[in-house]
């Protein structure tokens, strides 16, 4: 339980582009992402392996700084919710005063924005926020290790929705940018 002293944290610079067509935003980053300065740092979070699952590109044997770039040019961009907190640990049960990302600026950052997803219900309680402002929402099961209830397999079938228009057809470009 944070005390009075909880550190105030400030989360991590989004990755997006203009080309950004879905975006998935995380709560805050955890201890090991911050100390790390990246997006999902610890050796057991799972998002990198979702994500190159959807994808169909293994980003998961790249670095970090080459990992961006490919997730780019697949048109996914990643923020969070919060930009900052106060926090012990990483648990979201320990966020302290909460301050949101300004997402006002996304439409004029990412113009061609269509789906946000959600990593774990923490975030997924902005998403009829999104939803509002006529954007496809998916709220995902958490990538986090403190999350393990589902397997890996039944957390990717939902995670394949984010590469899903609301028809079911495939929105990530086909072609690979090796």
């Amino acid at each position: 339980m944070p005390t009075a002293t909880s550190p105030t944290l400030t989360g991590l610079a989004p990755i997006i582009d203009a080309e950004v067509r879905i975006l998935v935003l995380g709560s805050f980053p955890g201890a090991a992402s911050l100390a790390a300065q990246q997006y999902y740092a610890h050796p057991r979070n799972q998002f990198w392996r979702l994500i190159s699952a959807v994808l169909g590109e293994d980003l998961t044997s790249l670095s970090y700084p080459e990992r961006l770039p490919r997730l780019l040019a697949h048109h996914v961009g990643l923020w969070d919710v919060l930009a900052a907190c106060e926090r012990e640990g990483s648990l979201d049960s320990a966020i302290r005063k909460p301050a949101a990302n300004d997402f006002e600026r996304l439409r004029a950052l990412c113009p061609r924005l269509e789906t946000v997803g959600f990593n774990g219900q923490a975030s997924g309680k902005f998403a009829p926020q999104f939803a509002a402002h006529g954007y496809r929402t998916v709220v995902l099961p958490s990538s986090s290790p403190a999350h393990m209830a589902l397997s890996f397999e039944q957390k990717l079938a939902v995670w394949r929705q984010l590469a899903e228009a609301d028809g079911g057809e495939d929105v990530l470009p086909q072609q690979r940018l090796f």
